[in-house]
């Protein structure tokens, strides 16, 4: 009976993602594209939890990325993984196992985790998925709408890595013991969510968060939706990131009309320093878009974004999604009041019916522009086939 919950809750999935990915540098140094083709399959298995009043359950994640066109020198967009030499490898893997425990409604797990988190998010933005190792205890208390997490990780399997590495600190690589995390989220009312985080990676930066999210219905086919955002970052310890003494707001309004989507971002990045975070996560901020991250030290940045559903045209499944990005007023320690831009458009179709429902072609676009020589300008295609074959 102890067992049987743990293998009949259980489930498993086989995710093949078919990524191509090219860019050409608009300059006239190095080199001046760069192309990448692979193919990736991640199984993933989730158990259920062992009868009585503690139960006891084990997660794994397994990966494998197959290379299937690209050269050495023209390669490191991320989609494959290369040696010290820069060459392509043929294939690379990574196994992940999670032991995990639950008491009523905590769950601890110690392993390979994926948080998605406003201080930690892992990366799945290329052929495989980045994970963490560590420890994080997860809590839904008798509070209904209260959610809790804390934890620390200790090393980052990088999305285009075998091996799991020590934490590092994005902008110069320097390496750290750990990163601990804590905070929840609370649903005040129906529709509006605050949440508070804690963050520090060991001696390079510590992060406070508060966040608030609230989705108003204004009619049937009408709801709009605003997402507050704030950082408080300072540097930790030895300061192995520099000197961080960085605040960051950010918010971002949609307007959900029927099939389309109307949003507005604006952020305000001022203090010492660049909005901190760490190799192998996603920062958290609106303007997260698709090559750059709009982190650099007193960024300004808007966005503006359409998204449109064609089931109202009769074709479900279709979607469009094109937005622009500014940024300016950046400083670096050799440019002053820069600037730059970015544009993104995606058309995207799922399969509906059928043997091959759930089928997920992506086509992406990128444009990017920077002045002053801050960042390499670039235009990037994307094509991404995706599906998920639930196992059982």
């Amino acid at each position: 009976m102890a067992s049987a919950a743990l293998i009949e809750d259980s489930k498993a999935s086989l995710e093949l993602r078919n990524m191509y990915m090219s860019r050409d540098f608009r300059n006239e140094n190095g080199n001046p594209t760069q192309e990448d083709w692979g193919q990736g399959f991640t199984l993933r298995f989730q158990s259920g939890f062992t009868e009585g009043q503690v139960g006891f359950g084990l997660d794994a994640i397994a990966q494998l990325g197959l290379k299937l066109d690209s050269t050495a020198g023209n390669s490191r967009t991320g989609v494959l993984a290369v040696n010290d030499a820069g060459v392509p490898e043929d294939n690379w893997s990574e196994l992940g196992l999670t032991a995990k425990a639950n008491i009523g409604e905590t769950t601890l797990r110690l392993g390979a985790l994926q948080p998605v988190l406003p201080v930690i998010m892992y990366n799945d933005t290329r052929l495989l998925s980045g994970t963490f190792t560590g420890g994080m205890v997860s809590s839904q208390q008798d509070i209904d709408g209260l959610q809790l997490n804390a934890g620390r990780v200790t090393e980052a399997n990088l999305r285009d890595s075998s091996s799991r590495d020590d934490m590092q600190y994005v902008y110069n690589g320097a390496e750290s013991d750990h990163f601990d995390f804590a905070g929840g989220s609370y649903d005040l009312f129906d529709g509006l969510t605050a949440s508070y985080y804690y963050g520090e990676l060991k001696d390079a930066y510590k992060q406070h968060f508060l966040g608030l999210v609230n989705v108003l219905p204004l009619s049937d086919k009408l709801s709009l939706r605003t997402d507050l955002r704030y950082f408080q970052s300072n540097d930790s310890g030895d300061a192995i990131g520099g000197e961080i003494d960085n605040n960051a707001l950010m918010g971002m309004v949609t307007l959900n009309a029927g099939p389309h989507k109307f949003s507005g971002a604006y952020q305000r990045i001022s203090g010492d320093g660049n909005f901190p975070f760490m190799a192998g996560s996603d920062p958290y901020s609106v303007n997260l878009v698709t090559y750059n991250t709009f982190s650099k030290a007193e960024t300004d940045a808007w966005q503006l974004r359409y998204d449109f559903d064609f089931v109202a045209l009769g074709v479900p499944g279709l979607s469009f999604m094109t937005r622009y990005v500014k940024g300016y007023d950046i400083e670096t320690p050799t440019v002053s009041d820069g600037s730059e831009w970015e544009r993104d458009t995606d058309l995207v179709y799922t399969v509906q019916d059928g043997s091959l429902k759930g089928l997920n072609v992506r086509l992406r676009n990128v444009a990017f522009r920077s002045g002053d020589g801050l960042t390499t300008d670039v235009n990037e295609n994307r094509l991404i086939i995706g599906y998920t074959l639930p196992l059982w």
